[in-house]
Order: C-alpha cells, then structure tokens, then sequence
C-alpha cells in the first residue's frame, strides 16, 4: 500500500478540477504548501533541493514518455488490424455483389416460363400493394422485420445519439460526449466523475445530468473532459474494446441501431487498385439508390433482359413492368 503510486489519485483528481489553470496551478499550491509547512527548500544543504526536484520529475517524464510510446504504437497496430479485417471483408462482400452477370441462351420453352413467372412476379406485387400496381409500396428491407432492431433509433451523423440535455458520437476508438451547459460556468461547479463502467456528469447543488452504467469498459486514464467556454462540456471516453460500437451512451438511454453505423470511409488512394475499383463501385450503387437509379447489378440484370427481349421479338412484353 505504502508503494502504491495511484493511493491519492482521487484526492488529486479532485484538486486538479479545483485550478483553473490546469497543471501550473495545481504545481503552484503544492510548492507553496511545501514551502510554508514543511522544511523542504531550508531544511538541506545548499542545491540539494533543486537536485531532488530534477531527479524525480526527470525520472517520472521518461516514464510518461514511455507509457505514452506504448500507448501510441498499441493504437496503431490495433489500427493496423482493425483496417486490414474492415478491408478484408469489405472485399469478400464487394466480390459477392459484383460477380459478373452471365448471358445464357433461353429455348422457347425457357423463354416461356420466363415470360410467365415476370407476369405472376408483377400480380403478386400489385395484389399485396393492393390498387394500381404503379403505386405498390415495396416491402421495408428485411432488417426493419427484425424484432432486435424494432423500437431503436437511426443514429445521428456522428454515429451516436441526438438526446434532449445531451449528445453523444463515437468512433472505434472514443466516444465523445457533449454537453450543453446553459449558463456559464467554472470547472470547479461540475462533477464529472469517470469510473471503468459508469458515468457521472452534472452541475454541483443540481440534479445529475447523467449518472448510470456506461454501454461497455472504458480505460479511466486515458478517458478526459473540458470545459469549452464555460457553458459546453466536453468528455472523451477511451473504449476498451475497440473492435465493437456502442448501441447508447448509458444503459437507460434509449438504443440506437448499430446496423445502419456508418464506418469511417477510408481514403481511396490508400487501397490496392482492386479494393479501389470495388469501393467506387459501392460507392456509385450508393448514389443510384439516392437518386432512385438502378444499381450497376439492376443495370446489369436489364441488359440481360433487353438482349433477351431483342432475341425473341415474337414475344409480347407490352404488359409487363420491370424494376
């Protein structure tokens, strides 16, 4: 215990969010105290004081250093995987959704049937529609269909959540949590306290703001908050697990739905020329589907159909609707 260099992190947690000066202050009113209650500066020999102070804030900075060197390198080589398994099935799922079509000779028997399903596709539509088949609502994508994801939020830009006092985004990596303050304040009116699994943030004298069980581990030193111009606070939450996003801030929040995240786009000229020729395929998909324009696997698939249709002009499409 008498060893234990973390024993008065608490106490000195809670005078560092007393100076607003941040580290010099706080500097200030321990060398102060020294100064007035104890012998340190007097009770030596001559220089012996300054010899004390450089050995041991030297030592501890080559310790910072070095925690901090580990820290970095370890962020990076998480990166590192993290983009090399992204880029792995980015590219396992792009193959799949862009395997080349194939053209294949249909008999008149084949063509037929095919003519016939393409009619009963379309009675079926306009039966479930219900009315004109023009203006048949199509089915919502399955993942709207699955009871896990009823009843939870689209997240916000930031991949995070929207809420009334406050609002929260996120990467892999961090959470970052905003706010609002309403009035202007000092650092030593909030209470921020930050533990590995739960979060407390709010105004001294009032009601917390959050106080409940964070979504998942968070490493407490690397975790921080600021003061923004005395009426926005800031926190940054280091996650743990870096390999997973948050479906809430807090457990009592209302949950977002993680499927419909978008990851961070990774720079085009940083991929090979076959990941990069896959991704600005997606990416042009993406802006079709906007645009309410085939996709480049629907265009596809109505080239098929119009050389079809050129090959057997005795055949009557006149009724049919495509999509």
């Amino acid at each position: 215990m008498a060893n234990d260099p973390e024993r008065f992190d608490s106490m000195l947690l809670a005078m560092a969010q007393q100076h607003e000066g941040g580290v010099k202050d706080l500097l200030k009113t321990i060398v102060s105290f020294l100064s007035r209650k104890t012998d340190f500066f007097t009770g030596g020999r001559p220089g012996e004081w300054e010899q004390v102070v450089k050995d041991t804030f030297y030592a501890f900075a080559k310790t910072a250093q070095d925690e901090a060197d580990r820290i970095r390198k370890e962020k990076e080589e998480t990166e590192k995987r993290l983009k090399d398994i992204q880029q792995k099935k980015e590219q396992e799922r792009l193959a799949q959704d862009f395997e080349p079509a194939t053209v294949t000779e249909l008999t008149d028997q084949e063509a037929l049937k095919m003519q016939e399903d393409i009619a009963k596709d379309m009675n079926s539509k306009t039966e479930i529609g219900g009315g004109d088949g023009d203006n048949a609502q199509a089915p919502e994508p399955e993942e709207d269909d699955d009871p896990k994801e009823k009843g939870k939020l689209k997240p916000n830009a930031g991949n995070g959540c929207d809420l009334e006092h406050y609002r929260w985004t996120q990467t892999l990596e961090e959470v970052e949590l905003r706010v609002p303050l309403r009035q202007t304040l000092r650092p030593r009116d909030l209470t921020v306290i930050i533990n590995k699994r739960h979060l407390k943030v709010g105004i001294k004298g009032q009601p917390l703001i959050i106080d409940g069980e964070l979504d998942a581990d968070v490493k407490i030193e690397e975790s921080t908050w600021v003061l923004q111009d005395g009426r926005n606070l800031l926190v940054n939450l280091e996650k743990v697990n870096k390999m997973n996003w948050w479906g809430r801030l807090v457990t009592t929040d209302p949950e977002i739905s993680t499927r419909k995240i978008n990851p961070e786009p990774s720079k085009l000229s940083d991929l090979d020329g076959e990941t990069r020729g896959l991704v600005e395929k997606m990416m042009y998909d993406q802006r079709q589907k906007e645009m309410g324009l085939p996709t480049s696997d629907e265009q596809k698939k109505q080239d098929v159909l119009k050389k079809f249709m050129e090959q057997h002009p005795e055949m009557d499409f006149s009724k049919c609707k495509f999509n």
